[in-house]
């Protein structure tokens, strides 16, 4: 956890409270990236605590929201923080997704927050759990409201992003999910590779071969269309070391 703490910039806290707790989201999101390569590399993803870490810590590498949640919660029950892992669904153009469609932490300060290092664009702050109303964050106005059988719908600027049980869970839970999107032609993450991190000004993603970073209200795109200087981008936009580049190939061709 010493490692994992030099791995994203950040001193071990020396009161677990919703100050350090906002430090240690936004260093994470600054250091440790978003992305779906293992998929398109065929590697395993591992729903274990420790495999999780290790990929994070040694192998440099970020991850889903399984795996960096995941991560992310080893972290903070090291550091002295109270975590429940919630799992939540997905509101896309065709409604909700399926169970277990995301992972989501809630960290008790002894105050409840919703903490979300893995879902690519969110907020950069841990959210107020019980506070109803907007909730203003760098990246936006967020809002959790309360919805049927005690779930909780997150808003991000009047947009429904995803919907959160209370119920605690464990990583196996995640497994069947985690799988369909690892294989189902459905799951967007088959359909393309992403890799995309925070900066202090921005965000950097490279979707496939295109390289998009804004900088403030600046946006630029480029293609990259030689395989070095996509294995370049990984290496200095991200910190990841790949001896290929990712091969999207169809999951009904397996």
């Amino acid at each position: 956890m010493d490692g994992y703490l030099e791995r994203i910039g950040a001193e071990r806290p020396a009161k677990a409270d919703g100050d350090a707790l906002r430090e240690l989201q936004v260093r994470h999101l600054l250091t440790v990236p978003f992305e779906n390569l293992s998929i398109h590399l065929r590697e395993p993803i591992v729903l274990e605590h420790e495999a999780l870490v290790e990929k994070v810590v040694n192998r440099h590498r970020g991850g889903i929201c399984y795996e960096l949640n995941g991560a992310f919660a080893a972290l903070l029950w090291d550091v002295g923080y109270g975590v429940t892992l919630l799992a939540a669904r997905v509101h896309g153009a065709d409604g909700l997704g399926p169970p277990f469609d995301h992972l989501a932490l809630r960290v008790d300060t002894p105050e409840p927050w919703l903490v979300d290092v893995g879902f690519g664009r969110h907020a950069q702050h841990p959210l107020r759990l019980e506070k109803r109303g907007d909730q203003e964050d760098p990246d936006g106005v967020y809002e959790i409201r309360e919805v049927e059988h005690g779930d909780l719908d997150v808003f991000r600027n009047g947009v429904p992003q995803y919907r959160l049980e209370q119920r605690p869970r464990v990583l196996r839970d995640c497994e069947a999910t985690a799988w369909w999107h690892q294989t189902s032609p459905k799951s967007h993450f088959t359909q393309s590779t992403v890799c995309s991190l925070l900066t202090p000004t921005g965000r950097v993603t490279l979707s496939d071969r295109l390289l998009i970073v804004t900088d403030g209200d600046q946006r630029s795109e480029q293609t990259l269309t030689d395989d070095a200087d996509v294995l370049a981008a990984y290496r200095d936009r991200f910190g990841i070391i790949l001896d290929r580049v990712p091969e999207v190939l169809s999951p009904l061709a397996e």
